[in-house]
């Protein structure tokens, strides 16, 4: 078998998909990419067992086969060329490689190709599809705020929620909340299943550089994302996701409005001097005026700052996390934020001043820390 392939394309889309492989595989042939040649299309792929992903390019060639190559050994390899034609040969049976180049050749141990575990089929899928643009920003709004509790798992992925009027993404690890609502996207069934955090990753970093459509198909089990030449395919989370609307307080008669970025950069300068395992900071908010400050005891380390706000109701003092903060003021987009407040010892809302874009819905919650007077 043998095929004549660019150096750069070859790594690009290698890179792609390296972020599937990982150190502790229970079977070494998942430490290998599998090339598989039909025609003039390479299709390579990788796999963890729990989420696999591929990717097809063009290529010179005229058999057909399949063999499986070190990943580590070939993306160091092809890392070191600078960009020109290389040439594959493989041995059938004993599936050596060759690899011929300008500078000279170089000879790596593969392996059979058909050792590798086959993609899950997906068995009587549901089907929809959406924009990459818009799959991307939900990923990237909501997976910040995923859970890493082992004990919890159906929290450590993104609720997705279909039905015919709108698609929503949740995610949430009991100390914030991000509920995410697409009114311009919708499925032709009501259903719900939880994505693992490791393969919306990947996702993610493939999404930037298309405008295509996305095809997402699923099963009881498994879904599937499909666009442009790449496919990934990853175990669901079983289980049933926390009643998230339960948590999220309807009457919030306190409303803080503020410039977003002001109130991001003050954030970031008073935590520096918070207890360094609580991160706490203080709000406290009268009349037009928001007192931000930290203090760290141990340390006798202190910051105080004063900004200027519009504010509607009563007086008060609240403490939060000052890392789930700075997250949620990082992922909204708007140049102002409204923060919804109830009383000191209930969730503040964090959304956009003026609406959102048309057909996006954001709402951010942060569960408040106790405050040590």
């Amino acid at each position: 078998m043998k095929f004549i392939v660019s150096s750069s394309a070859l790594l690009k889309q290698l890179q792609g998909l390296q972020g599937v492989l990982t150190s502790s595989n229970t079977l070494p042939i998942l430490d290998n990419f599998l090339f598989e040649i039909d025609g003039k299309k390479l299709t390579i792929t990788a796999s963890d067992l729990e989420t696999t992903i591929n990717a097809s390019m063009p290529v010179e060639a005229k058999d057909k086969g399949s063999v499986a190559i070190p990943a580590r050994l070939l993306l160091d390899t092809l890392k070191a060329f600078p960009e020109q034609p290389l040439t594959f040969s493989v041995d059938p049976k004993h599936f050596g490689i060759e690899v011929s180049s300008d500078q000279g050749n170089y000879k790596m141990t593969g392996f059979n190709g058909t050792e590798f575990p086959k993609s899950p089929a997906l068995e009587e899928p549901t089907k929809f599809t959406l924009p990459a643009g818009t799959l991307a920003t939900a990923i990237n709004k909501t997976i910040f705020a995923t859970g890493n509790d082992d004990l919890r798992p159906v929290m450590s992925g993104i609720f997705f929620e279909l039905s015919d009027e709108a698609v929503r993404f949740v995610a949430t690890d009991a100390h914030k909340l991000v509920r995410y609502t697409r009114t311009d996207v919708s499925s032709p069934a009501t259903a719900s299943f939880i994505v693992p955090k490791k393969p919306l990753n990947l996702l993610k970093n493939s999404l930037t550089a298309t405008n295509a459509d996305v095809t997402v198909e699923f099963n009881e089990n498994n879904a599937s994302f499909t666009f442009d030449n790449i496919r990934l395919v990853c175990r669901l989370i079983d289980g049933k996701y926390p009643n998230y609307e339960a948590v999220i307080p309807k009457q919030n008669p306190n409303k803080l409005t503020m410039d977003r970025q002001s109130f991001l950069n003050s954030i970031r300068r008073v935590a520096l001097f918070s207890n360094k395992t609580t991160h706490q900071v203080r709000l406290s908010i009268a009349g037009s005026q928001l007192a931000i400050s930290a203090e760290d005891l141990d340390f006798a380390n202190e910051a105080n700052e004063k900004l200027t706000c519009s504010y509607e109701g009563e007086d008060m003092t609240i403490g939060f996390n000052s890392r789930f903060l700075m997250d949620m003021l990082t992922n909204l987009d708007s140049e102002n934020i409204v923060m919804e407040m109830s009383a000191p010892n209930r969730a503040g809302i964090l959304l956009p001043s003026g609406g959102s874009e048309h057909g996006e819905d954001v709402l951010m919650l942060v569960m408040p820390v106790m405050l040590n007077n």
